[in-house]
C-alpha cells in the first residue's frame, strides 16, 4: 500500500505543481517559450484547456489565470478521492468523517502542501543557481516568479556581507508551514 500511495503522491505532486506554477507563471506574465514553461503546458494542457472553456466569460478577462487554479483544485480533488479509495475510506493517522468531509479537506491540505514544497523547490533552485551559475537564463525567470515573495522580505532583512538572506528566511518559514499542515 505504502508504495502506491508514494507513486500516487508523486504523480499528483507534478500535476498539481505544474497547473499551481502554469497558472502562477501566466499571472506574472512570464513568457511560456522558456522553461519551465514548455514542460507545464505539456503536463497540464490536457486539464487547463477543458476548464478555460467551461469557466465564465468573466473569469477569462481577469489578470489571474483561473483555468490554471481551477484544473489544480480539481486534480487535488482527484488525488484526495483516489487516496480516500486507496484506504478504503479509513486513512492512515486520520479520524474517520465520510467521503464528503475527508475528500475536500485532504485535497485542501494536498493543495497547500504542493504549492510549499513547488515555492521551496523554485527558492532553492533560484538560490542554488545564483551560485553556481550566475548567468542561466532560468535565473530571470524565477527572479519575476518569486520577486513578489522576495521584495518585502529583503526590506525586512538587509543583505549581509552581499549575502541575500531572503531566501534562507522564506525557507525557514516555508518548513514551518509544512509543518503546521503535518
Amino acid at each position: 500500500m505504502r508504495i502506491l500511495q508514494f507513486l500516487l503522491d508523486t504523480v499528483f505532486f507534478i500535476l498539481v505543481g505544474a497547473a499551481l506554477l502554469r497558472g502562477w507563471m501566466n499571472t506574472r506574465r512570464l513568457r511560456m517559450a522558456s522553461q519551465p514553461g514548455p514542460f507545464v503546458i505539456a503536463v497540464t494542457d490536457w486539464i487547463v484547456q477543458p476548464v478555460r472553456r467551461t469557466l465564465p466569460r468573466v473569469w477569462a478577462q481577469a489578470n489571474v489565470d483561473w483555468g490554471s487554479f481551477v484544473a489544480a483544485v480539481l486534480l487535488a480533488l482527484a488525488y484526495a478521492g483516489c487516496v480516500h479509495l486507496l484506504w478504503g475510506g479509513a486513512l492512515p493517522d486520520a479520524p474517520s468523517l465520510g467521503f464528503l468531509v475527508t475528500v475536500p479537506v485532504l485535497a485542501l491540505q494536498w493543495l497547500l502542501r504542493t504549492a510549499l514544497q513547488g515555492l521551496m523547490l523554485l527558492m532553492l533552485l533560484l538560490a542554488v543557481l545564483t551560485w553556481v551559475q550566475p548567468f542561466s537564463p532560468l535565473i530571470g525567470s524565477l527572479g519575476r516568479l518569486l520577486e513578489p515573495l522576495l521584495a518585502p522580505m529583503r526590506r525586512l532583512i538587509p543583505t549581509i556581507g552581499g549575502v541575500d538572506l531572503s531566501i534562507l528566511v522564506w525557507l525557514i518559514l516555508l518548513q514551518v508551514g509544512l509543518m503546521l499542515l503535518g
